[in-house]
């Protein structure tokens, strides 16, 4: 059970309602069922997991990656960005270093400057964030510049 902040807002916030196409990777259920609902017909939204994206084809213009562990993290962003069309969106929610609550442990836990140097090199660069529960924060990254926070 995954305690969505604003779920009502959140799809507006993160800016997924417009793309055309959204592939959610090892996103909860919930949050799964809200981005489905919420984007609705003839929009696209495929759910996989991370040891199941080399299986998807093709391209999408908005992809969010639910990752905690570092474990594991490189080969699924790089599944992620060869998913992601050249002005697409690439958002990461990860569970916040110094919070009580998810199941992996802070040590273990990936952090903002991980995943900036993560996508610089294929020039993805981090322009927004916000918190999408009380432990996870979401980051969103980028190739188009000129994009600041709202």
């Amino acid at each position: 059970m995954v305690n969505l902040k604003n779920p009502g807002e959140l799809v507006a916030r993160m800016e997924l309602e417009a793309p055309e196409r959204l592939l959610l990777v090892d996103a909860p259920d919930e949050l799964a069922r809200l981005f489905e609902s919420a984007r609705g017909e003839p929009r696209t939204t495929l759910s996989t997991s991370g040891d199941a994206i080399r299986a998807v084809k093709n391209a999408f213009d908005a992809v969010l990656v639910w990752r905690e562990h570092r474990g594991g993290s490189r080969s699924v962003f790089e599944g992620a960005v060869k998913r992601l069309e050249p002005d697409g969106d690439l958002w990461i929610v990860t569970a916040s270093k110094k919070v009580r609550g998810p199941a992996t442990p802070a040590v273990h836990r990936l952090e903002l400057s991980d995943l900036v140097k993560a996508f610089s090199k294929d020039g993805l660069a981090q322009d927004r964030e916000f918190r999408v529960t009380p432990w996870h924060m979401a980051y969103r990254f980028t190739r188009r510049t000129g994009r600041t926070f709202p």
